[in-house]
């Protein structure tokens, strides 16, 4: 009697895993075209803005490399390298990424993808537009907002087609429980055209006077990290960390509790970036006390995504997934660290206009957020294509390139943007000299810079491989050859 009992108990739990299986199936299917759109747009853009980030980056060691056209100058060229990573790389990823997650966790189809698709042409053609306005020298003079200002209308109104798709998804959610990701990713979904609409309309369309225009624009550069691809990058860290291990996630209330803390807290913190200007110094303490406030849901997050692993770290290393995806949470710990330290009155004094602001936001955007992409991008397109990524080869080369390119580049204007910034404040120096020293470390810059791009070529290559690669019979089920040794869940 007892082995009949067990022996049904088995039979039932397969028949339900086959029925999740069928049904997260049937889930992938109904987004297919539209997240593979989206990622092979983001992946476009991310090869257009390395190519423009390597132009500028030597043109600030080596002008004379390039030829004397005004498209090709350092201002331009770096202006559509930034709108190029942000809108084209860094929002067409978090449609893709977002809306799959979306979906999977409200465990119903996607409706009417093909309104997804056109809203996304639509995206993409502005962009094309824009980046084509800043080369010609329409730019505006405001940082992460220099397409001219005739493409936002049209980029406005893609995302509110894209974003109103992950709502839908959840009114109608099969399942009743709201899980963390979803958290953030709702979160983000709102919070994002109110940054976007509050900076185009007081910078942009109707300026605000005086220095309130520098506060808003700081406001938004800041917040568009903070609350719209730290929560995506954090949303998947939390999908994809658990679902890979087969685990759940240690705590659930401290999941709530470095929500709620990034919410509160990150609105503020990019004033702090205004130290020294003539804005009321309340404000900037604002600004500051939030930065350093920061540290409770970083350490949250960390202490959740660790805690989880504990156990589990052989993985890491098998599993092409979680190797960018722990680089990825681990970076963002550290960044957050260093991005309090350098709010503080006494650093800032040093750090503020030096190549170590620069290390900083791409230690945030790049370490963290695109190395969390790419760990997720490993994951969803074989659900998409149902086969294998082909080669374990390529996508080692691709971690370690740009692993290895990101933390030079971090390290490299880190340290040569503090002693810069202790030139700066030494009267004993003149200006020039101080640029001069800089040079060597502009030049570990560009060296980084194509680190990552032989890593992105890697990338590249490896993707259009699995597109021409033949179908998995039942799909996958075991990335042995890619290096997945978990089982697929």
């Amino acid at each position: 009697m007892i082995s009949t009992t067990s022996g049904t108990i088995v039979i039932e739990n397969e028949v339900e895993s086959v029925k999740t299986k069928l049904k997260l199936a049937e889930i992938d299917a109904s987004m297919r075209f539209p997240v593979i759109f989206f990622i092979t747009s983001a992946l476009v853009w991310l090869g257009i803005g390395t190519t423009f980030a390597l132009i500028a980056s030597i043109s600030l060691h080596a002008s004379h490399f390039f030829p004397n056209w005004e498209w090709l100058t350092f201002g331009r060229v770096r202006s559509a390298h930034l709108n190029a990573m942000a809108f084209g790389w860094g929002n067409n990823i978090v449609f893709a990424v977002a809306m799959w997650m979306m979906v999977r966790l409200c465990q119903t189809k996607l409706r009417f993808p093909w309104l997804m698709i056109t809203a996304g042409i639509f995206w993409n053609i502005a962009l094309i537009v824009g980046i084509a306005g800043i080369l010609l020298g329409q730019l505006t003079s405001v940082e992460w907002l220099e397409m001219p200002r005739y493409v936002s209308p049209i980029l406005g109104l893609s995302y509110t087609m894209i974003a109103i798709w992950g709502i839908v998804s959840f009114l109608y959610r099969e399942n009743s429980h709201v899980y963390v990701s979803q958290w953030y990713i709702l979160a983000a979904l709102f919070w994002f055209p109110w940054i976007y609409i509050a900076v185009q309309t007081m910078v942009i369309w109707f300026p605000a006077r005086g220095t309130v225009q520098s506060i808003t624009n700081w406001w938004f550069g800041h917040n568009a990290l903070g609350l719209w691809y730290t929560p995506i990058g954090v949303a998947a860290a939390y999908y994809l960390i658990p679902k890979v291990l087969g685990r759940p996630i240690y705590s659930y209330y401290l999941s709530a509790l470095g929500f709620w803390t990034l919410a509160l807290f990150y609105n503020w913190a990019g004033v702090h970036h205004l130290i020294g200007g003539p804005i009321p110094v309340w404000l900037i303490s604002s600004g500051i006390v939030a930065s350093v406030m920061m540290v409770i849901p970083v350490v949250v997050t960390a202490i959740n995504h660790h805690l989880t692993v504990v156990g589990f770290f052989d993985h890491v290393w098998h599993s092409p997934t979680l190797r960018f995806v722990v680089f990825g949470a681990m970076s963002y710990t550290l960044a957050s660290f260093l991005g309090s330290a350098m709010a503080l009155r006494e650093v800032n004094v040093v750090s503020h206009f030096t190549h170590a602001t620069v290390a900083h936001a791409h230690h945030g955007i790049y370490a963290f957020f695109t190395m969390v992409m790419f760990g997720s991008i490993y994951y969803i397109m074989p659900r998409m294509l149902k086969r294998e990524w082909p080669s374990a080869l390529l996508i080692s080369l691709h971690f370690w390139f740009v692993a290895v390119g990101i933390t030079l580049y971090v390290l490299g204007l880190t340290i040569g943007g503090w002693i810069q910034g202790l030139e700066m404040n030494n009267s004993q120096i003149a200006f020039i000299e101080t640029v001069k020293h800089t040079i060597p470390w502009l030049i570990s810059r560009s060296v980084a810079g194509s680190l990552m791009a032989i890593g992105h070529i890697c990338f590249f290559i490896h993707f259009l491989w699995m597109f021409m690669s033949k179908k998995t019979a039942g799909g996958p089920t075991l990335f042995k050859r890619a290096g997945e040794e978990v089982a697929v869940k």
